[in-house]
């Protein structure tokens, strides 16, 4: 049996500002009308063979990772982490509950957040790694390079394993200088690391126990201590905490034996940057590749981007621009990555537009922050049929809510109601509330809030359906 492990706990910092902390780049549509995760998961579940999906993925995520699997129809295993400590814990986890039926199953693992060009040819590649993993091989995927590329790390293939192109690994090569990877492209013994394996459950768990005991340890304790939540297993902080923080790579396949490349001949990109969009999607005849409200003139290989608002350009080359409502990113293709650069600055800075777009998704639905100034703040929320916001007070502001579409049902203190369109009402600091969404549509309103304080964190739940806490 193989199970598909989906890794899915990047930030991906570097495509701010669609990516943020709040809705990273894998939960984001950038190439075909489908999320990258959700690209990740058909992908995988076409394989032959394949048994239940596993999802590894940050707490906060979960009810994005649960509303893309749901929209295609995907049931999987969802596990959290209360904290990030990078793949190896994550994968160790996995492994170790794919292992709880007592079977010992082939372990697909793959980036979320990775474009892959030909599905047919990911599928060819994986049965030849089948083989392998079945002799007790780590096995992972090299993509040939097209460039000397140095955003990649790379794999020297040793001797060959079989007449279908697979090799042992001789080496893991860091990230390259320009004059390094133009060697390696020239010497055709190397490959991208693509960050995509295949091995035993148990095999993976030995070497890990091997090369890192206290990852084994801290995330046994993990998920030995978890707590089923709703559809997901919530991982015990503590344990996890204590966790060491590495990669597969560094914890496990740099230091095992018999671990085999088999080649993955396909266009492939961890869409790392803009620049790497720009080069996986279809150009124009300038070379532009533009979303959205655009208009160019003269301009030629360049990004543009608009969420919303017209975007004009005139005689630029090599340009990224990208406009969401509350940011706009204009950069050089030569220098994206220092995108991660500015997103940091901002934290330093205070800025919540590193974490959050002025959008925020919740289980319920979402709210929009339309307007904000001292002591008020003005949102537009969208509550789906069914939704349901926790019972809940607040300290320190008041809010008006005016119903503009749908039915409203509101719990104010010890009083129900109901309101429709152009009806409103008000909840006064300290008074316990809810709102919920009876009817068969959308339901928006508008919430005007004021007060001394006005931060997400002054919420006291007292009940939540979603198993939020504060």
């Amino acid at each position: 049996m193989m199970i598909p492990v989906v890794l899915s706990g990047g930030s991906g910092t570097r495509l701010w500002p669609l990516s943020r902390q709040g809705q990273p780049k894998q939960f984001l549509s950038l190439v075909t009308n489908r999320s990258l995760f959700q690209d990740t998961v058909s992908m995988a579940s076409a394989v032959d063979g394949m048994g239940d999906l596993r999802v590894i993925c940050s707490d906060a995520h979960r009810f994005l990772v649960a509303e893309q699997l749901m929209e295609l129809g995907v049931s999987a295993s969802t596990i959290l982490e209360p904290v990030g400590r990078n793949t190896a814990p994550a994968l160790a986890v996995a492994a170790m509950h794919a292992q709880a039926d007592g079977e010992d199953p082939l372990l697909l693992v793959l980036p979320s957040d990775h474009l892959i060009g030909d599905h047919a040819v990911f599928e060819d590649a994986v049965r030849v790694a089948v083989d392998l993993a079945e002799r007790d091989f780590l096995v992972t995927f090299g993509v040939r390079p097209s460039r000397p590329e140095t955003g990649y790390g790379y794999i020297r293939a040793g001797n060959a394993l079989d007449e279908l192109g697979s090799h042992s690994v001789e080496e893991f090569v860091e990230k390259p200088d320009i004059i390094a990877a133009q060697g390696y492209l020239d010497a055709g013994q190397y490959y991208w690391n693509s960050g995509i394996f295949l091995f035993k459950a148990s095999r993976y768990l030995a070497e890990l126990k091997r090369y890192a005991p206290a990852i084994v340890e801290a995330a046994a304790a993990a998920l030995q201590r978890a707590k089923i939540d709703l559809d997901f297993v919530r991982l015990d902080r503590e344990s996890f905490e204590a966790c060491p923080s590495d990669s597969i790579d560094y914890a496990v396949m740099e230091k095992a034996e018999d671990v085999a490349v088999v080649p993955l001949e396909t266009a492939w990109s961890d869409v790392g940057s803009w620049s790497a969009l720009w080069e996986v999607t279809d150009h124009d005849e300038h070379g532009n590749v533009s979303n959205g409200p655009v208009v160019a003139i003269n301009t030629c290989d360049s990004l543009i981007r608009s969420s919303g608002r017209l975007i004009g350009v005139v005689g630029v080359k090599d340009l990224i621009v990208v406009e969401t409502p509350d940011a706009i990113l204009v950069a050089s293709k030569e220098h994206v990555q220092a995108v991660k650069q500015l997103v940091n600055q901002l934290k330093l800075d205070g800025r919540t537009e590193a974490e959050w777009h002025r959008k925020v998704y919740r289980p319920w639905g979402a709210y929009d922050s339309v307007d904000a100034d001292e002591r008020f703040q003005v949102k537009r929320i969208t509550v789906k049929p069914g939704g349901r916001l926790s019972l809940q007070m607040h300290y320190h502001r008041a809010e008006h809510w005016v119903v503009v579409r749908g039915t409203a049902k509101v719990t104010k203190g010890e009083e129900t109601m109901l309101l429709t369109e152009n009806q409103s009402t008000y909840i006064p600091p300290g008074v316990t509330h809810r709102l919920e969404n009876p009817g068969k549509i959308p339901l928006d309103l508008i919430e005007v809030q004021s007060g001394g304080y006005l931060e997400e964190d002054d919420i006291v739940r007292f009940e939540d359906v979603y198993g939020r806490q504060d």
